[in-house]
């Protein structure tokens, strides 16, 4: 049965925001539910022991976040994502799972398919404290946000004729496999020109993420090692414990790691990334920056807009983050803001934002 009442213990002046628990364990949903209820932001609304009870509740109920289980009888959660994120209204997955370990294949599947995050959920008899801190901060991070989330571009957003470039720099975080796996989706295998991705995961992901790349992208995808070189019609992902840089050579560029501290904080960052692409490139470059959390990439965007490039960002409505992309918009730095499959479009055409 679905619970529903106000947090008692809220921000001041602030609606509670409305989570649903969807786990078939009844004391996975009642010891989660009063996690949530301990914390000063959240409320549970619902919580079900199925997704189809859970679908038919959201067809007249609507909630901010959806704690998702995987092994469930009947529909598992994997399987269900997509509608449950379609019922939702934009709600903010978190996969909370035993399954859920960090570089396990389910977990890069439930982000490609939209989750905004993934927890690992401890066995029953070791549901603690530090449990209950780490949800109550997952979850907290998926509602930061830029105070200001007006773009500011021209209203028109216009696009200029075709315009030439040699490298896509592409830089996500949170929300961004899903957001990726449309913009690759939009680009036909036979374009050459190549791709550099730079997504906030651990390392262990990384296999598996440009496993999933180059399927989605239907060219190949490797994560990269130092000296690489960047070829035609491929894809490159920064690995997960160093930041992924430009450098020029005497035929052409190649990788090369870093790991001196970002900005931003992150590991790998998009700002190295795009600072060394603006260098070596300078205008016949392009930037893509999709959902995620914080500003990592904006500096960079300053960077690749000095030096003639342009750069594109996803669009508010789309993002399950409006933290990066949102940032670069704010700062003027966007050429374009659009949903990811529009981005997609617009680089298979070799076309570059005003």
């Amino acid at each position: 049965m679905p619970h529903s009442g106000l947090a008692t213990n809220t921000l001041a002046g602030a609606a509670p925001l409305r989570v649903l628990i969807i786990d078939d364990s009844v004391v996975a949903r009642s010891v989660l539910g009063r996690m949530v209820e301990s914390t000063r932001r959240f409320v549970v609304a619902g919580a079900f022991s199925d997704v189809s009870a859970a679908l038919r509740w959201l067809e007249t109920n609507r909630v901010d976040a959806i704690l998702l289980d995987i092994e469930m009888p009947g529909i598992d959660g994997l399987t269900a994502l997509p509608d449950i994120m379609l019922a939702s209204h934009g709600a903010k997955v978190m996969v909370v799972s035993s399954a859920a370990d960090e570089g396990a294949a389910v977990s890069v599947q439930a982000l490609a398919l939209g989750a905004a995050d993934t927890l690992v959920k401890p066995g029953i008899g070791a549901f603690g404290g530090r449990f209950a801190e780490v949800l109550e901060e997952r979850l907290s991070k998926l509602f930061d946000a830029p105070t200001d989330t007006r773009p500011r571009i021209p209203a028109s957003n216009a696009v200029t004729p075709p315009r030439d470039f040699d490298l896509v720099a592409v830089g996500a975080s949170t929300g961004g496999i899903h957001a990726l796996s449309q913009f690759l989706r939009a680009i036909p295998a036979s374009f050459q020109v190549p791709i550099l991705v730079t997504q906030h995961l651990p390392s262990s992901f990384m296999g598996y993420f440009a496993a999933q790349l180059a399927v989605l992208g239907g060219r190949p995808c490797e994560v990269a090692v130092d000296h690489m070189r960047i070829r035609p019609g491929r894809i490159i992902v920064a690995p997960g414990e160093a930041h992924m840089r430009v450098a020029r050579t005497s035929d052409g560029a190649a990788i090369r790691l870093t790991r001196e501290k970002a900005l931003s904080g992150c590991m790998p960052s998009v700002d190295p990334m795009f600072e060394s692409v603006a260098e070596v490139f300078g205008r016949r470059a392009l930037g893509v920056v999709l959902s995620g959390m914080g500003r990592d990439g904006c500096e960079g965007a300053g960077d690749m807009i000095r030096a003639g490039a342009r750069v594109i960002v996803q669009d508010q409505t789309s993002s399950v983050v409006w933290g990066m992309p949102g940032a670069i918009a704010n700062a003027g730095r966007a050429s374009a803001v659009l949903p990811p499959d529009e981005i997609g479009q617009l680089v298979a055409g070799r076309r570059s934002a005003a």
